[in-house]
């Protein structure tokens, strides 16, 4: 054997063994920080123009803005979507309805900031984040594949998702569908609500009707978009028992017909903690 025969290194190799099982790359995998919060101030990333997409279509055709998640999965291999703009918008309208609930509603100056700050991180973010986390640990198993106690077939996989792959419920989703489903109660709520609030808070059966349909329509909305989220995802089954809500609603709707105006009794709780 010719000593001066050297052996040639491997690019792109180590020239010692890594005999602890990981690299020091992948465990650091688990410690990156979710990219909602590494975006959270990047602002020229943020898509506010799909933001506003969404709004709109929140409101005329909810299945619109679900159906583009396979998309979403296909090129970036996650159901959330880790863009804060959609909750930097809501949020701003929920300071603009904070400010004006204030002033009209309020006795201060102090007041009506408190209120404003209710408005956006306790009615809004700290309400989402909470259903968010309900559905997480609820949702995924209750309507994950392999519950045992329902009846019927698995459904279909997704265009994008083959069999195993995929099927574990994001917090981040559950977050997505619950500031999305939010949407429609700050429309009805929160600004139809304060618009219509001489009229609809009286004590005739006319101001009932519009006053107490105006929050069926909102849990109704509401209901429909978490419905629509999770049914999105390919690995959930059954989702279709998300809807029951909207019957106890209905009927708490017929029977509120009879003499007790909602929006009379129940709006004055949204200025609660303010005052």
């Amino acid at each position: 054997m010719n000593p001066h025969i050297s052996i040639p290194r491997q690019h792109g190799g180590s020239s010692t063994a890594n005999f602890g099982g990981t690299t020091p790359a992948a465990r650091s995998e688990g410690l990156r920080m979710p990219r909602f919060f590494k975006r959270l101030f990047k602002f020229p990333q943020m898509d506010f123009e799909m933001a506003i997409w969404e709004m709109t279509s929140l409101l005329i055709a909810p299945k619109k803005v679900f159906r583009s998640i396979y998309y979403h999965k296909q090129t970036r291999n996650t159901w959330h979507r880790p863009d804060p703009s959609f909750t930097y918008l809501l949020s701003f309208f929920m300071l603009l309805t904070g400010i004006a609930w204030g002033i009209a509603y309020t006795n201060s100056v102090g007041a009506a900031v408190r209120l404003t700050f209710l408005f956006v991180f306790v009615h809004f973010l700290a309400v989402s984040l909470l259903v968010a986390t309900a559905a997480f640990f609820f949702v995924g198993r209750l309507l994950g594949p392999g519950i045992a106690g329902l009846p019927g077939r698995r459904r279909q996989q997704g265009l994008f998702t083959r069999e195993g792959e995929g099927e574990m419920l994001e917090f981040g989703y559950c977050f997505d569908v619950a500031i999305r489903a939010f949407f429609p109660v700050w429309v009805w709520l929160y600004v139809m609500q304060f618009v219509l609030w001489p009229l609809i808070a009286r004590d005739n059966l006319i101001s009932t009707f519009f006053g107490n349909t105006l929050y069926l329509v909102a849990l109704g909305y509401y209901t429909i978009i978490c419905f629509l989220g999770y049914n999105a995802l390919p690995f959930l089954h059954h989702t279709e028992l998300l809807l029951s809500p909207t019957f106890v609603y209905a009927i708490l709707w017929f029977i509120s017909l009879f003499g007790f105006n909602i929006p009379k009794h129940v709006g004055p709780l949204l200025v609660i903690g303010a005052r």
